[in-house]
Parts: structure tokens; sequence; C-alpha cells
């Protein structure tokens, strides 16, 4: 199994590195009042994907952490020890 999963990381670091190879052509990000940034879209893309992960989680850690302060208070409430 652990070759299993070896090889897939491999193969999936090669797919990836292969695409940035192909995809290495810089592209211009035009903003408002005429700012331009220039940068390969391979990077563009991975920062965008970047970010994009960022605020998924950020939106998950409001409700994760309002669970654990419920369950603290149902252990609490029911006194029920921690198991760790």
């Amino acid at each position: 199994m652990r070759y299993a999963i070896l090889f897939f990381r491999i193969l999936l670091f090669l797919l990836l590195f292969g695409f940035a190879v192909r995809n290495a052509e810089p592209v211009t990000l035009r903003y408002y009042f005429g700012y331009e940034w220039q940068a390969p879209l391979v990077l563009v893309m991975f920062l965008f994907f970047a970010l994009g992960i960022a605020i998924g989680v950020a939106s998950c850690l409001g409700k994760l952490f309002r669970q654990r302060r419920e369950i603290a208070g149902y252990r609490k409430k029911h006194d029920i020890k921690d198991e760790h």
C-alpha cells in the first residue's frame, strides 16, 4: 500500500510539473486605475487556488469553534471526563 501511495504522489507531481512547464507564459492581470501585474500563468493559478483554500478553511473555522464550545458545555453539564 505504501508503494501505491508513493506511486500516486510521484504521478501527481509529474502531472503538475508538466502543467507548470507548459503554462509558463506570462499573463497580465489588469486592475482598476491602470494597475497591471505580469506573472507566469501557473503562478497566478496557484495563488488564486491557495487563496480559495484559505477562504474555505477560514469560513469553516467559526462553525468548528462553535461546535467545540458546545461540546465542552455538554461535557461540563453532564460531568463527562475528557478522553484526551
